[in-house]
């Protein structure tokens, strides 16, 4: 008999939802103005995402830590402290741009990551206390507040973009606004604590749990889907500047991106219920393909619109998908470091795609940029392709 989905379950997916509303408001308003705050400042023009590149790499340095962090002093904790970050992240950033300083700005954006690094979590949060049956729903579920930050995120850099006398100040001042609501919503989550007796003990060692083939599937699905998505997402708002397009349709563009990333959480926790977590994982394969191959057909805005929101709907199915497969490959006591670790290699990715996103956008055009993402989904499609072939010989051989 399934375990019951109480009220206190539900509460709390609801707040992690919220959280999560407000860490993409943070993560898609640095998206939007990043790469062109980056390009105003920086020293060359090939360093103009490096502005998100920090954001990143202040992600894949503190995954670790967050998930040794909450293991020891609780999950509450853990997004407080991170919320602490965001605020410092986002005032930093906003001295840097009325400063005109590259540096200081690149700096913020690494505070700014290391927020997101413990916001990663969330899913985490909502897995771990959910009913085995029901994992993929609360992870989904928390995943669809991300849709309420997509909307917002790229409306207040819209309207803050000018509102102060330096561009962008006040866009990055309102992300310390954001964290701030973030902050007093996680002090009212009551989230068991991941140091309960049943995380006592290290488990198996991490090499051991990663030879698992699951584990390598899961991986690589969040990880390069994760470096694909970031790819062409950081060069996006570049590009579309390239081409002529306005600011706000780039806004407008990754309103929808976004949509298309949280959206389907409302339904995609019941597709994998329903028809098996590989299977969705390959779906994403193909919507990641059809995504790059209207990207390769033309430059105009509605191009890059549903490019984007295919992005954004195959990366969910992605990064859901693996989420879910990942849950099956480690015990209590093993989850901290597994997820930390999973989550490290996810953003070592994006670090590696976002630095290169403005090189190559700038270098050989949004074309060549996109011809890169191809190898990247190539290998996903093998490795789900594999495991599926290995589950049913397993099938086979013990009916």
């Amino acid at each position: 008999m399934s375990e019951a989905v109480t009220p206190q379950i539900k509460r709390n997916v609801g707040l992690l939802a919220g959280c999560q509303a407000l860490l993409l408001c943070n993560g898609v308003t640095l998206i939007a103005v990043n790469g062109l705050a980056g390009a105003k400042l920086a020293p060359t023009p090939t360093l103009a995402t490096l502005t998100v590149t920090g954001y990143v790499i202040g992600t894949a340095l503190m995954t670790l830590p967050a998930s040794w962090f909450m293991k020891h002093y609780g999950r509450r904790a853990g997004f407080i402290v991170g919320a602490l970050l965001g605020i410092l992240g986002g005032l930093t950033c906003a001295v840097a741009v009325s400063i005109g300083s590259f540096w200081l700005l690149c700096l913020g954006t690494l505070c700014a990551g290391t927020y997101n690094a413990f916001g990663l979590q969330y899913r985490f949060a909502a897995a771990d206390m959910a009913p085995a049956d029901w994992k993929p729903k609360a992870i989904s579920w928390t995943l669809a507040g991300g849709i309420l930050g997509g909307f917002i995120g790229p409306w207040a850099g819209k309207i803050t973009r000018d509102i102060w006398a330096v561009e962008f100040a006040a866009t990055y001042a309102s992300l310390s606004v954001f964290a701030v609501v973030a902050l007093l919503i996680a002090s009212r989550l009551r989230v068991p604590e991941m140091a309960d007796a049943g995380q006592q003990g290290s488990g198996r060692p991490l090499p051991e749990i990663a030879r698992q083939p699951a584990f390598v599937v899961a991986v690589l699905a969040a990880a390069l889907g994760y470096g694909t998505m970031n790819l062409l997402m950081a060069a996006t708002p570049l590009a579309m500047d390239i081409c002529g397009l306005p600011f706000g349709d780039a806004a407008f563009v990754l309103q929808w991106h976004v949509l298309g990333m949280y959206g389907p959480s409302f339904f995609t926790g019941s597709l994998i219920k329903r028809f098996g977590v590989l299977s969705i994982l390959m779906a994403g394969v193909v919507l990641m393909f059809a995504c790059i191959a209207l990207a390769l057909s033309g430059v105009t805005l509605m191009h890059f619109w549903w490019a984007l929101f295919l992005l954004g709907v195959g990366w969910n199915f992605l990064y859901i998908g693996g989420t879910t497969l990942l849950t099956e490959t480690y015990k209590p006591a093993e989850r901290a470091k597994v997820q930390g670790g999973n989550d490290f290699l996810v953003f070592g990715v994006q670090a590696v795609s976002s630095l290169s996103a403005g090189a190559l956008v700038l270098g050989g055009g949004w074309y060549t940029l996109n011809l890169y993402a191809i190898p990247a989904v190539i290998v996903i499609s093998i490795g789900v392709g594999a495991l599926m072939l290995h589950r049913r010989r397993l099938a086979a051989a013990h009916p």
